[in-house]
Order: C-alpha cells, then structure tokens, then sequence
C-alpha cells in the first residue's frame, strides 16, 4: 500500500493503518531502533511505542514523507529508551560511541542560549551536509543519524573499515570547524 493511503488510514482512525504501517516499515524502524538500543526486546518496544505515536499524531498531521517521519519518531523513542537504560546502567548498540564522536563537534554545555537555538544548529548542520558529496554524505548520515556500526558501514559501501574510521573522523574535523565558523562554541 502506498503511503498516501497509509495516511488516509490514520486520518480516518482505520485500525488497519497500523498493520500496513507495520509491514511496511517495520523492518525500516526495528533496524534504527536496534542501533540504538542494542536489544531486540527493547527495539520491538520502541517500534510499537512508534505506531501508538504515528496513531496519536494523525490527525492532525499530515506527513508528506512518512518514512522519515517514523523514522524520526522511532529514533526520538530509542534515545529517551537509551538514556532511560543508561541510567539504569544497562544499554548498548553504537549509541554510546556516536555520542562520544559527536561530543568533539558539538558542545554538551547547557547554555539556554544554545538549547534555545537548537533548530538554527540543525539547519546549519544540514547545510554543512549539503556542502559534502553524496558518499560522504551517506557515510555520516548513516553513522550519526542510523548509528549504524562502522564495520556495517565498511561492508555496506565496499569500505575497510579504516577508510571509513578516517572519511568520519575528516567529516568530523570538517563539521566542527564549520560550525566554529559560524559561532558555535565547539
């Protein structure tokens, strides 16, 4: 089923939107929610956390993408989840080792000035990532956005996982003079 009419299921409260929602993108969010989590119980949660909220967003919106929305929703549930387990001292996946990657670019610092213009920092995260070429592009996207392990990576694009290790580790250099650029305290 197409997703428009995945969509108009949920907008006319159709219990049948979560079934097809279900076996269309179920493999799609149990993968970025097991990157995450690192636990395939606690995947599946987060999955099915994922349609009751795709059930209770629709209405009143409406996704163009429907794909990037669950996937957004999945990944915003597998890091509350994370966090939870962390401080619980349970948790896995690569979500601890992307964190450490990215805490060299973006600073962890609780400035209200800084939380309050996290949508500004995202916009210009992604005009940094306009500027790389489509490779590099997928090489971070699925590394920072997917957390996908670096030997998945390697295999996934026909990588050793060196060049992989040394292509993120130039992108983070990169991102983090970018931002520097433009008064992000790094």
């Amino acid at each position: 089923m197409d997703d428009v009419r995945i969509v108009q299921l949920y907008w006319d409260r159709d219990e049948n939107a979560i079934p097809e929602t279900a076996d269309k993108y179920g493999r799609y969010c149990t993968a970025i929610a097991l990157n995450i989590v690192g636990n395939p119980e606690d995947a599946e949660e987060c999955v099915n956390d994922t349609w009751l909220s795709a059930w209770n967003s629709m209405p009143p919106q409406r996704p163009a993408a429907l794909a990037a929305f669950l996937g957004k929703i999945t990944r915003n549930i597998s890091f509350n989840m994370y966090k939870h387990r962390k401080a619980e001292k349970r948790g896995g996946g690569e979500t601890a080792a992307v964190f450490d990657e990215l805490s060299e670019c973006v600073s962890g610092k609780d400035d209200p000035e800084q939380s309050a213009d996290m949508h500004e920092l995202a916009e210009v995260i992604n005009s940094f990532l306009d500027t790389l070429p489509d490779e590099k592009k997928r090489l971070f996207i699925s590394r920072y956005w997917y957390t996908d392990s670096i030997p998945e990576i390697a295999a996934r694009y026909g990588m050793t996982r060196g060049a992989v290790s040394t292509a993120l580790s130039r992108m983070r250099s990169d991102l983090r003079l970018f931002l520097s650029e433009r008064g992000y305290t790094v």
